[in-house]
């Protein structure tokens, strides 16, 4: 491809030969792995910076400490996920962590040391102490390093404040071929208000989560769902949505709602406690007491607030003294005490909250969707690495293996990507609405029931309410949708009504408590791990 030809396709933003969908860590390390070779447009929903990758404060999982192996990190990512992992996933994923922690550093991610290595700490599930970390903002050094090597290459163009309202399909061509192929995406332009088409020979959604279907969450504001409603409505399969990962520590505060607790701080000697007695109750729980895996940690929480009435728990690391913690969590110290709580001295007040969405659209190991053309990774996907529950710190890993998964497949078969045929966006029949309010009521419904009838414990019962809901919703938005002009509000409310009825239905087939689905009707767990795949 000729530095010409390069020139003038990335004179048009519209036209690319790879679309990225998403600026965090796996949308950007896909684009860093393709610009050598071809134009590549990224489209973020608001700020660059805004996705939950910024928001990380952990760290990244790679087996880098003497005695450790990658057989014990496989095994502790199968043992959290209850066996629904697919071990082919999580073998590839793991092998491929130190090349990624390796790239990182080339790109000027910080990590902290501890003299020539990588300092590692240890989170819940982690047999050994395995996690690489820039202080307790890991997500944002990443970022900062990530998009500052994307801004400054010749051959990526970043766009934020995109909204995409629907993928670009072969149905969307001026003579419907019925092939599936995607060619891009529909995406509402937040300056302009109106709607443009990006075309590319090969799309990659790398939109994140969909945490914000729950009224409490850990997710930022713009995690609804949106690749994973998207790829659904294009005919591409999802797995395992039923299983949404609940983050133990979330700090309870009444005007910060959404503001987590990093799972390091458990790791590194933190008590849960009952507020009113001091009472450690986790070993009640689990052997492994405060490093249990999330979804056991998060239940216990959840039963010892509703046995006894409470609107919160403590977590305590005061005893490891302030030099320890000024040193391992200062952001997270800093941001308290801003808050009122010293936690060099005092217990942390903290709730579940929604934290990981570890369904979604089917890949392979080349991050391929059913789609012809269409790639996922990161997040919005389900590649078979996370089973029933996430392990610790396995999130932003699987986006650097994945992103690069995704960049090597469609370089490797760029000639069998044909070029895109897709009409324009059509609103000629549909007008401003004058009923806002609308969206904004229905958003609010929906995040309340499905935090009280499909959050951590479940029942048959809980989960008919909703999915009755939720019918009742989806012919009130779909005919709003049809009349009205499509605007941020209205895309991301279509979006999460959608995830919303996914995560129901998976939940509804599940016949047993695996992982993050727990559920008192069938409180057993099934001999063989089945995954709940649903087909448009």
């Amino acid at each position: 491809m000729s530095q010409e030809t390069l020139e003038i396709g990335l004179n048009d933003p519209h036209t690319s030969d790879i679309l990225i969908i998403g600026s965090g860590a796996a949308g950007l390390t896909a684009a860093l792995n393709l610009a050598d070779h071809f134009r590549v447009t990224v489209l973020a929903k608001g700020k660059l910076d805004e996705g939950s990758t910024a928001w990380a404060q952990g760290g990244i999982a790679a087996v880098l400490e003497p005695g450790d192996t990658f057989e014990s990190h496989i095994q502790d990512t199968m043992i959290a996920g209850a066996g629904l992992n697919d071990l082919a996933t999580v073998e590839f994923v793991v092998e491929n962590a130190p090349k990624a922690i390796a790239r990182l550093t080339e790109l000027g991610v910080p990590f902290n040391m501890d003299g020539n290595a990588p300092h590692l700490t240890r989170e819940g599930g982690h047999s050994h102490r395995r996690i690489v970390h820039v202080d307790d903002a890991t997500g944002h050094a990443v970022q900062v390093a990530l998009q500052t090597a994307a801004e400054a290459h010749p051959n990526i163009r970043l766009l934020p404040d995109m909204v995409c309202v629907d993928l670009a399909t072969s149905k969307h061509e001026e003579r419907y071929s019925g092939a599936g192929h995607v060619w891009g995406v529909y995406a509402v332009n937040r300056e302009t208000g109106r709607v443009e088409l990006f075309t590319a020979r090969a799309t990659i959604l790398a939109t994140g989560g969909a945490g914000r279907t729950y009224l409490f969450s850990t997710a930022p504001r713009g995690a609804t769902g949106d690749g994973i409603a998207m790829a659904w409505r294009a005919g591409a399969r999802v797995s395992n949505m039923e299983m949404m990962q609940f983050h133990p520590t979330c700090l309870y505060n009444l005007d910060v709602k959404n503001f987590l607790i990093t799972e390091a701080v458990r790791g590194e000697g933190g008590h849960l406690l009952l507020p009113d007695s001091g009472y450690r109750f986790m070993p009640d729980f689990d052997e492994r007491a405060e490093l249990a895996p999330r979804d056991i940690v998060a239940r216990a929480i959840d039963h010892e607030i509703k046995r006894l009435g409470l609107d919160y728990v403590h977590l305590d690391i005061s005893h490891r003294g302030a030099d320890f913690i000024n040193e391992h969590f200062p952001n997270i110290k800093e941001k308290l005490l801003g808050l009122g709580i010293d936690m060099t001295k005092e217990p942390i007040p903290v709730v579940p909250a929604q934290h990981y969405t570890c369904g979604g659209i089917v890949i392979d190991l080349d991050g391929r969707t059913d789609l012809p053309g269409l790639y996922a990774a990161g997040e919005c996907s389900e590649s078979g690495l996370h089973g029933a529950n996430r392990l610790a710190s396995n999130s932003l890993l699987e986006c650097f293996v994945f992103g690069e998964a995704c960049a090597r497949h469609i370089t490797e078969h760029w000639d069998d990507l044909p070029p895109p045929r897709i009409r324009p966006w059509d609103e000629s029949r549909v007008a401003d609405s004058d009923e806002e309010v609308v969206i904004k009521q229905n958003w609010t419904e929906i995040r309340r029931f499905m935090w009280n009838y499909v959050g951590i414990v479940r029942t048959t019962k809980r989960l008919e309410r909703a999915q009755h809901r939720i019918r009742m919703l989806t012919d009130e938005v779909n005919d709003y949708y049809g009349h009205f002009r499509v605007t941020p509000d209205l895309i991301e409310l279509r979006n999460l009504l959608q995830i919303a009825e996914l995560i129901v239905r998976s939940a509804l087939h599940r016949k047993e408590s695996r992982g993050l689905h727990y559920t008192l009707d069938y409180p057993d767990m099934l001999p063989e791990a089945i995954d709940t795949v649903l087909v448009p």
